[in-house]
């Protein structure tokens, strides 16, 4: 260690101090060079790296798009709405080649006899006379097609959802707001053959249906049971389609409306999955209520193929009272009377003098009325608890003003007074028969009960300066009624569109609704933005397109999922 030491301190001795300072700074210069010129090299290389990356995805990207001939679709979306603006409009694949290949595939799971392609049947599949959408000639189906069951329900959902090929749902074709035009073209899913009351439980009261069962004949079968269904709306609707519009009808003041009614759902998704939304207790708080979802949804989220319904038991007396007004607003102000006095009746209808009258001219019903303003009441209880309910409705009613108050003494008055309330549409629309150009416009909307007097008065005076017929028609009860407009199509249909659009406006100013019980449909799509806001709807559309991405089940209908067309405008 010594002799190395001394050896290193001689060396030192001979070069000068300042020689090896520079030897050293040199030394340090020349290694940062080295490294200068080695991270140099290496981002040269990353820099080519780079440059070949993005050339390579570029051209992978480029040959995707010419192959499928459009642009790359964009990154998914994380807003918890989807706004009209930044909605990408379907694309479906309704070719000939496209829809005569599918109708094989159709025709292989329900047999060559439950599909069609007769001209008559796809028309009559598309719209009816009383609905308050003009059918456009290309709001047509391709082909009907008619499962028999879910699993065929199922299957024809998975051809439709390969080919994207669009679907309209189809079971009493009783809707008025455009719900089953085939704005798409497509198919019609008709569930005429799913018809079956499959189990009554009668001791959970509930029983499970399919969706073409009518209303009217699960009432019949139920009252053999002493049981009864309370939605009632108008003559021929089936449940699916009730499900489909959360639908109600007189009953509603006392039972309230379908989707009281329902406990469980069975549906089949665009993608043609099946599933089931609830069990068949009377309540439950296990997860999303998809069951109410689906209610009210007509057929754009997924299609009923089964429903487990609530039933009750049928009252032990009813009874029905009829008064007679000077004026539509003492009659709606002895609505009001009634329901702020907490009477428990059963129904409260009212029909216009212009009602009445249409009602009178139609010789539906054995007796003639007043062309007056009149409210129908229904009583259900006990006969004691009937004869109290029609006591205190009647001091009521004459405290309002009533000029007559009737009730009925016997099972066949109360049939003979009620007709005349199911007679409504019917009785208006047999004053245009016989001219083809003639058309019915029936409408509703629903306010706050205290603001059905003004309303109904504002209503009916608008009518009447139209100088068309119209008459008011409602379940008053609960704030809901309705108008039927008889219109020429050729010359009185803006007319006609006009007062409907009136109408709806007022409801709205007035914190109501553009539809208490018909649905949204086409018709009245465009005004759900002013009655629940812009942002409301766009959660709305957010929900059809998670359930629907292809949009392929009911297009168009409730909210729009592409822009306003050239021409169109907003209707507000």
């Amino acid at each position: 260690m010594q002799r190395r030491w001394a050896s290193e301190d001689k060396k030192n001795e001979q070069t000068p101090f300042h020689f090896q300072l520079f030897e050293s700074i040199t030394q340090r210069v020349q290694k940062e060079k080295e490294e200068q010129l080695r991270q140099a090299q290496m981002q040269n290389r990353t820099a080519r790296g780079r440059f070949f990356a993005t050339m390579t995805v570029c051209f992978i990207a480029a040959c995707i798009g010419y192959y499928w001939g459009q642009a790359l679709p964009p990154p998914p979306t994380t807003d918890s709405t989807a706004p009209l603006e930044s909605t990408v409009p379907p694309k479906h694949n309704i070719s000939e080649a496209n829809m005569e290949a599918a109708w094989t595939d159709f025709r292989d799971i329900v047999g060559n006899e439950n599909i069609t392609l007769e001209r008559s049947e796809l028309e009559s599949h598309s719209g009816s006379s009383w609905s308050s959408h003009p059918a456009e000639p290309g709001d047509v189906p391709f082909c009907v097609v008619k499962p028999g069951n879910t699993q065929e329900v199922s299957a024809i959902m998975k051809i439709c959802h390969e080919r994207k090929i669009p679907v309209t749902a189809y079971s009493g074709g009783t809707s008025l707001e455009g719900h089953f035009a085939a704005t798409r073209g497509g198919i019609c899913i008709d569930f005429s053959r799913m018809d079956k009351i499959i189990k009554l439980h009668k001791e959970d009261l509930d029983v499970v249906v399919q969706p073409a069962v009518g209303w009217e004949i699960l009432n019949e079968e139920l009252a053999k049971d002493n049981l009864f269904f309370p939605p009632d709306p108008g003559p021929g609707a089936m449940i699916g389609g009730m499900v489909g519009t959360g639908c109600s009808g007189t009953n509603a003041y006392r039972y309230g409306t379908m989707k009281d009614w329902v406990l469980s759902l069975t549906v089949v998704l665009a993608d043609g999955t099946i599933i089931k939304t609830r069990q068949r207790p009377r309540k439950s708080s296990a997860g999303y209520d998809l069951t109410r979802m689906f209610v009210g949804s007509e057929g754009t989220l997924g299609l009923v193929t089964e429903a487990t319904l609530k039933v009750t038991v049928k009252p032990q007396h009813t009874s029905v009272a009829v008064c007679a007004f000077p004026s539509v607003r003492q009659a709606a102000d002895c609505v009001f009377k009634v329901v702020g006095a907490g009477v428990p009746i059963a129904a409260i209808e009212i029909l216009d003098d212009v009602q009445m009258k249409c009602i009178n001219d139609a010789g539906m019903t054995k007796k003639s009325w007043k062309n007056a303003p009149t409210l129908f009441f229904k009583f259900a209880g006990t006969p004691s608890s009937v004869k109290e309910q029609i006591g205190q409705v009647q001091t009521l009613a004459k405290n309002a003003g009533s000029v007559s108050f009737e009730f009925a003494k016997s099972e066949q008055e109360r049939e003979d007074l009620w007709q005349a309330r199911k007679e409504a549409l019917w009785s208006v629309m047999a004053q245009g028969s016989g001219d083809e150009d003639m058309a019915v416009w029936t409408t509703d909307v629903a306010v706050p009960i205290s603001r059905l007097p003004q309303i109904i008065e504002e209503t009916k005076e608008n009518i009447g300066k139209s100088g068309l017929l119209g008459s008011i028609v409602g379940h008053v009860g609960d704030g809901n009624f309705h108008s039927i407009i008889l219109y020429n199509k050729k010359t009185e249909y803006e007319k006609a569109k006009g007062l409907v659009h009136d109408m709806v406006k007022r409801a709205i100013e007035l914190e109501g609704t553009a539809t208490g019980e018909h649905g949204v449909g086409l018709v009245k799509r465009d005004y759900l933005p002013h009655e629940v806001s812009t942002s409301t709807v766009n959660a709305m559309r957010r929900l059809k397109l998670a359930f629907d991405p292809l949009c392929l089940l009911n297009c168009d209908k409730i909210v729009r999922v592409q822009p306003l067309k050239k021409g169109e405008v907003d209707k507000w």
